[in-house]
Parts: C-alpha cells; structure tokens; sequence
C-alpha cells in the first residue's frame, strides 16, 4: 500500500492531465543547468555549472516567482562582501506535457549586481545581464 508521500509523486503516466513537472535539464554556451521543483523531499533543488564552477541548490537557497510569462527560478552563485554579487536566474516557461519527457526551448540570465564599499564607485547601472538560450528537455515526474 503506498504511503501518502508516494501518492503526492505517483501519477498516472497514461492520463496528460496529470503530469506534472519533475526535471529540467537544459544546456546552452557555458551553462548546464539541471532543476526539480519538487523533488522526493518536497524541496527544489537546482544543479548549476559554467566554466569555472558546479553548485548545488536547495530549499530557501532557490528563489521563484511566478510570472506571466513562466516561473523565475533564481539562485546565488557568488557572494562578495564589498563587491556585489551574482545570480543566475531561469526561466521555466509553462508546459503541457502530452508525453512523458518532452523539448524545451528557454533561457537563463546571469546578473552581476556591482557593489562598492566606496559610495563614489555606486553609480550608474549596477546590474549588468547576460542572456544565454538554453535547450534540453522535461521529464514528468514519476
């Protein structure tokens, strides 16, 4: 007999009503990045690697916002004391999914937030983005 945590993760994988999102696994440039909004624990987690380095993300270190035009998925992949940081967020667009795993076209912006300990160097823009496109695919959560 399953018990209540296993009936908030099976579902009928024959009826596309309801599935629902269970891992994003997407590339593009330099980026892999590979995100569960709910995963067994009840948790997000969400998998972030460039060129330089692999992190790992979980619970209150993920932030979403849900937007019109999808879910803002947003971590912190540096912290500095006295010159900003930076963050990367995803875009998960909304999705039917008809099959069991299914393509998926989106994007991730990293934001660099300049920050100086000197007020004087404060000035101007002090978020600067890069866009990168990403692809990969959906699976629905089993």
């Amino acid at each position: 007999m399953p018990t209540q945590l296993q009936d908030a993760f099976i579902q009928n994988p024959k009826d596309p009503a309801t599935r629902k999102p269970g891992l994003f696994t997407l590339r593009g440039g330099h980026l892999y990045i590979v995100f569960a909004p709910s995963a067994v624990d009840a948790k997000s987690h969400l998998a972030f690697r460039d060129a330089t380095q692999t992190l790992n993300f979980s619970g209150d270190q993920i932030r979403t916002v849900d937007t019109e035009i999808g879910t803002m998925v947003t971590v912190t992949i540096q912290m500095t004391v006295d010159t900003g940081s930076t963050s990367f967020t995803l875009f998960v667009p909304q999705v039917n999914l008809q099959s069991p795993e299914t393509q998926i076209h989106t994007f991730g912006v990293t934001t660099h937030h300049r920050f100086s300990i000197f007020q004087v160097l404060n000035q101007g823009q002090t978020d600067i983005y890069k866009v990168t496109e990403l692809q990969g695919t959906l699976q629905a959560a089993v």
